[in-house]
């Protein structure tokens, strides 16, 4: 039975988040002693389900308690591990903590990577690539790396071709050719998935396609592959908390073969175990 606390979130055009952790009562520091539970931040799916797993399986047994904090946006749980309002985070890969580290003045750091949720192409009425409309609209996260990151999975597909030399701040204006003269609308990578209806096509990725009943192993026009992946999904804290008794407990765990067993049972390939 799931046991988590839901934090909805609003970020404003500015960038200024207007959610007080107040409400919920995470205002207070977490704690750090290693009889105090661990408290976490993630994204609902799948890192909270994961999470709820080894929390109501594995850890009572290893001694550790948890706390599952479910965020809904990409900003608030590393925001909240950098100001201790939680202990650790996961929701995030590399090159997106390399980012915000740098224009958020963060010093989050990885533990151990879990997995990995490729990225997707979506579309509710192509169905190939080659179905896509001619000058057709296609949805792509606003946030820097994931829209890179798009883009990137676009031209490996020979949808478009990019510039030679992008890296994880490609825009569309690095796009050298667009054979289908597509548009790309930039939305919050969350609203991707509700706006799919009005869109051509949206990449979308892989835990919101999953909250929103898509399977991405099977509705995918195209998916990211999973050899050489940069963006395997982590465990994460603030530095110096690295060697916290608790968190080097959930380490081992999170990497488990019990938790491997579980993301292969659950998700079918629509998240992959990176360990």
């Amino acid at each position: 039975m799931r046991n988590t606390i839901k934090i909805a979130t609003t970020v404003l055009a500015a960038g200024a988040l207007t959610l007080g952790l107040t409400a919920c009562g995470s205002d207070k520091k977490s704690g750090s002693g290693e009889n105090d539970p661990l408290v976490i931040a993630a994204s609902p799916v799948p890192h909270a389900e994961i999470l709820d797993f080894v929390k109501d399986n594995l850890a009572e047994k290893a001694g550790l308690k948890l706390e599952v904090r479910e965020f809904t946006d990409y900003v608030t749980p590393n925001t909240a591990t950098e100001d201790g309002s939680v202990d650790a985070n996961y929701f995030q890969n590399q090159p997106y903590l390399d980012d915000f580290n740098k224009k958020k003045g963060t010093h989050i750091v990885p533990v151990v990577t879990v997995h990995l949720e490729p990225l997707g192409l979506y579309s509710d009425t192509a169905k190939s690539v080659d179905a896509l409309e001619k000058g057709g609209t296609v949805g792509i996260p606003n946030d820097t790396v994931n829209e890179a990151r798009a883009l990137k999975l676009l031209d490996a597909n020979g949808i478009i071709t990019l510039k030679k030399g992008v890296g994880n701040e490609a825009t569309p204006d690095d796009i050298e050719k667009n054979p289908k003269d597509l548009e790309f609308k930039e939305l919050e990578a969350a609203a991707l998935p509700r706006t799919l209806e009005d869109l051509d096509a949206a990449v979308i990725n892989g835990n919101y396609a999953i909250e929103s009943d898509l399977k991405p192993s099977e509705d995918a026009l195209v998916l990211e592959s999973p050899k050489d992946n940069p963006y395997g999904n982590f465990l994460a804290v603030k530095e110096g908390k690295e060697k916290d008794a608790r968190v080097l407990k959930l380490k081992k765990l999170l990497t488990s073969p019990e938790v491997k067993k579980f993301i292969e049972d659950k998700y079918k390939g629509s998240v992959i175990a990176s360990f």
